[in-house]
């Protein structure tokens, strides 16, 4: 019984300690996702996010509870989705697709920001390891969610990005599909067909990437 008391603890211990660094690189990236889904949509003629309270970096108004409890627990989960109507935008389906786009290239250019800092404040955080793993932490997840958005199956932004691309006749008979899209990257996700592929492709960018981490610290090099 003691034993598996202590199993407990050192569990819900890590548990928190995942959270406390989790939690908030994910609530920035999911923020500066939803907000760029937003804005873009706003400039390009679509009120709707904006009217609804969407076009903001506040987390609260991106969280959806049941998503981030699942993502917390299973490492896949969403937000709530930003409301568009397209047929606002002065181009529907150019509209379309610049606003699904937005949400990864933000996250994109949030995990360059973050890896030219990591490198920039390295050696002055030297000895304060976690704010540099709380650094590096939003970097990589930023990036993560950049590159499972960009898959092209439904409701992910990929998606929208393809169907934009096609003749309208297939875009229109495809959008009819979009639901069941949903379903199909549940299976994935559950089935583990995901995991490797989308492992193996964040890390090797995050490789390429972190160039820019190297920019930053031979920066303070030169000025230190």
């Amino acid at each position: 019984m003691l034993f598996q008391n202590i199993g407990l603890a050192r569990a819900m211990y890590q548990f928190f300690q995942t959270l406390i660094y989790v939690a908030p690189a994910t609530l920035l990236a999911v923020s500066l996702h939803e907000f760029a889904h937003a804005w873009v949509a706003r400039l390009c003629g679509d009120d709707t996010a904006d009217s609804k309270g969407r076009m903001t970096l506040n987390p609260f108004s991106h969280v959806d509870p049941f998503g981030a409890i699942l993502l917390l627990l299973t490492g896949f989960g969403w937000a709530k989705p930003v409301p568009v109507n397209m047929m606002r935008f002065r181009n529907p389906k150019r509209g379309m697709a610049l606003t699904a786009l937005a949400g990864p290239v933000s996250n994109v250019l949030l995990a360059l920001v973050f890896l030219f800092l990591y490198g920039l404040l390295y050696r002055a955080l030297y000895s304060v390891q976690f704010l540099l793993d709380m650094i590096w932490l939003t970097a990589y997840i930023s990036l993560a969610l950049a590159i499972f958005n960009i898959i092209p199956v439904s409701p992910l932004d990929g998606s929208k990005v393809l169907f934009a691309l096609l003749p309208d006749a297939a875009y229109a008979k495809l959008m009819r599909y979009e639901r069941y899209g949903m379903i199909l990257l549940l299976v994935l996700v559950a089935t583990g067909v995901l995991g490797k592929p989308l492992t193996t492709v964040t890390e090797a960018a995050f490789d390429k990437l972190f160039v820019f981490a190297e920019w930053g610290y031979e920066l303070i090099g030169i000025f230190g």
